[in-house]
């Protein structure tokens, strides 16, 4: 093929996951009640499943350790103010934004499998083999941390800024646009910062890195995922080991498949 055949082909593969994009996100135009009020302003309310998981746990510690931890201690989430909109066509805007960017979460997997079909005949035979099921990994990964993001950090980062005060003179009273920022921002990040496995092992496939150099660096990524949590969730350890619990598996999980990378290179040279 020629150049501009090849651009031909790209064009029609970037139609369809556009389409695909666009599918999604009218779907999701069209549900616009169910859309906002149980899913995008749900991690506000204090009737959401985490907040309501950490207030169990809450009674749970205050019954183990009563000298530790009181029935509120992580019961987080009460009381939060409501959101509010200072331009005219915010709320119009914001709802076209928040449609797209479902769209592209709803057709993360299609466009995955797009890039595939551009891709794939390119390959040699034992590049094919490496890459199988690169669509499933890559879309599973994804999902699982859009689904950590929404269910996990961002109840504990908008119960956080929502509820943070430096003085009893300043009152908080968060913008529409700001907290679909948070919210969005932080389930995109942790959809594509889950994708570290897969990423891990296609380095260690070009030799790029090492299991042995991902061990020696084991103690800061624990102290980076410590941080991280720090920062983004309510200051208390429960909320810190919750967060960075996740990051470290899947650091754990990515030192392990560079360990079977050089496992099957070696076997292969011997």
């Amino acid at each position: 093929m020629s150049f501009l055949q090849h651009l031909e082909v790209l064009r029609w593969h970037l139609m369809r996951s556009v389409f695909a994009i666009l599918l999604g996100a009218t779907s999701l135009f069209i549900a616009k009640t169910f859309v906002f009020d149980k899913i995008i302003f749900a991690p506000k309310n204090a009737d959401f499943v985490t907040f309501r998981f950490l207030c169990k746990v809450s009674i749970k510690l205050s019954e183990w350790l009563p000298f530790i931890f009181s029935q509120d201690s992580i019961c987080i989430g009460q009381n939060l103010p409501q959101l509010q909109n200072i331009h005219m066509a915010g709320q119009f805007m914001t709802h076209i934004l928040v449609s797209l960017i479902g769209g592209i979460i709803i057709a993360f997997p299609y466009l995955v499998f797009e890039v595939w079909r551009f891709i794939k005949p390119g390959l040699k035979a034992s590049e094919r083999k490496y890459a199988t099921g690169i669509v499933f990994f890559t879309s599973l990964l994804f999902l699982s941390g859009v689904s950590f993001g929404y269910f996990v950090i961002t109840p504990l980062s908008v119960n956080f800024f929502l509820s943070y005060s430096i003085s009893d003179s300043v009152a908080t009273i968060p913008t529409l646009s700001t907290y679909i920022s948070t919210v969005t921002t932080v389930v995109l990040a942790c959809g594509f910062v889950f994708q570290l496995p897969n990423l891990v092992y296609f380095l260690a496939k070009a030799g790029v890195v090492s299991a042995r150099v991902m061990k020696a660096y084991r103690k800061h990524s624990f102290v980076a995922a410590l941080i991280l949590s720090a920062v983004i969730t309510p200051p208390d350890v429960f909320s810190q080991i919750l967060v960075s619990f996740p990051l470290v598996i899947l650091y754990e999980l990515s030192i392990f498949i560079a360990r079977r990378v050089e496992k099957a290179a070696q076997a292969k040279l011997a």
